[in-house]
């Protein structure tokens, strides 16, 4: 007998338009593989019902009849169905207070959760996630961001010409924009009052290089750390290049009790260190942080240091693109999560308060926390050419197994949170923060 299995409707942000699987990639799935698809009716989701139901599935105003659930972000408490297997962003490894009702109900409805963070491979490599797209997207708004500020201060620009990532119909068209602004900064060159104008990139997984990938649209040399230091001391500088500086957790830390830096030592003990990466602040002229952070690391960027940094008057530092967004975490200043709808603010740095919009004084912060959903279709095809292969297993999985002997690929074993309502062994942790 056949599983059905159920594409929900995204419901927890106004502008979530992904899908975890393309029409295509269903209909790959139900030619292929012989599934049932029922895809739940959505107003706003990027591919329309037709696509689906071209592609062999059926469209329902409920999942009531599927055994399996994949969605994107997290589902309301009062959504959960008993003994149903959901795949899904559950955002609960952390502990995370806000969703731990969630996580509550689905052990009392006695669900499954298979969450796509922990599908990883022998290495602990993340496999299926929408990274790089947070990085892509949040580039080209933060360039969007830059041309607004530049404007504000008077210093119109190429970059005014750009639109956040959400208004163009691709990923295609957003670079081909660029690459215009590209070429127009290579035989043009840049404004002498931003000369060396210097980008910086916390972090090098997969969302720092989606944004490398798109600052590299334009003419761009990139330098070390040390180098930036001493960079506006030269006198002979190109006037047509952006300068890319990508620091590493060496640059942006150093061991408290001045023993050198070791990288294992310091995702163990990071209470042993401090933060160092303030001293390039004042040479940099818009930073894209991509950081994974939490509380048991150093800031990078204290609310202090931005303090000090406007008390000279207007500083190098314009934009901050806080792609991580960690609420007054790793990058202090960012207050709040900005939506897509309004995905830039102002920070003051004497009121320690913001302001949404671009035309304040202040540092310009953009920090939309579902970046990839600015750029739905690509997103959405990429992420899906990795889960496709996933499907099948689950669908054939007999969840009543004991958790020893469920047959289940290796990956995605290890990404099941709950199993019939139960912590599974990796996830017991989680009891102590459960309400």
């Amino acid at each position: 007998m056949s599983k059905f299995i159920g594409i929900r409707h995204e419901d927890k942000y106004l502008m979530e338009r992904r899908a975890p699987l393309t029409p295509k990639q269903v209909e790959r799935l139900v030619k292929q593989k012989k599934l049932d698809f029922v895809i739940q009716a959505s107003d706003k989701r990027i591919f329309s019902e037709e696509e689906y139901i071209q592609a062999g599935a059926k469209i329902a105003k409920d999942l009531k009849k599927c055994s399996i659930i994949l969605g994107v972000k997290e589902i309301p408490v009062d959504v959960f169905e008993k003994g149903k297997t959901y795949v899904f962003f559950s955002h609960v490894i952390k502990g995370q207070t806000y969703n731990m009702p969630m996580l509550r109900r689905m052990m009392e409805m006695k669900c499954n959760l298979i969450d796509y963070e922990k599908v990883v491979d022998e290495q602990n490599k993340r496999l299926i996630f929408f990274g790089r797209y947070a990085g892509l997207a949040g580039m080209i708004n933060s360039l969007w961001a830059l041309g607004l500020r530049l404007k504000d201060f008077g210093l119109g620009t190429k970059l005014s010409k750009l639109k956040q990532a959400k208004d163009y119909h691709s990923l295609h068209d957003a670079k081909e924009a660029i690459s215009k602004v590209g070429q127009q900064v290579a035989e043009e060159g840049i404004a002498t009052d931003l000369r060396p104008y210097v980008v910086a990139f916390t972090g090098y997984g997969n969302v720092s290089s989606g944004a490398q990938e798109i600052l590299g649209l334009l003419p761009v040399k990139e330098i070390t750390p040390e180098t930036l230091l001493t960079l506006h001391q030269r006198k002979k500088l190109p006037d047509n290049l952006i300068y890319k500086v990508v620091f590493k957790e060496a640059d942006l830390v150093e061991r408290i009790d001045g023993n050198p830096f070791d990288l294992q030592d310091y995702y163990t003990h990071p209470e042993k260190y401090r933060g160092k990466f303030e001293q390039y602040l004042p040479y940099i002229s818009m930073l894209i942080n991509c950081v994974y952070w939490d509380s048991r690391y150093p800031r990078l960027v204290t609310k202090e240091a931005v303090k000090k940094l406007f008390a000279k008057g207007r500083p190098k530092l314009s934009v901050i693109g806080d792609i991580s967004v960690d609420v007054e975490g790793s990058i202090e200043c960012t207050l709040k999560t900005a939506t897509i709808e309004k995905p830039i603010y102002v920070y003051h740095p004497d009121t320690d308060t913001v302001a949404d919009g671009h035309d304040k004084d202040g540092l310009l912060i953009m920090a939309v926390d579902i970046l990839p959903a600015e750029l739905p279709r690509d997103a959405s095809e990429s992420f899906g050419e990795v889960l496709i292969n996933f499907v099948k297993p689950i669908a054939d999985a007999d969840f009543d197994d004991p958790f020893e002997d469920l047959d289940l690929p290796r990956a995605i074993k290890k990404a099941l949170i709950l199993h019939n309502g139960e912590l599974t062994p990796d996830y017991t942790y989680l009891e102590k923060y459960l309400p």
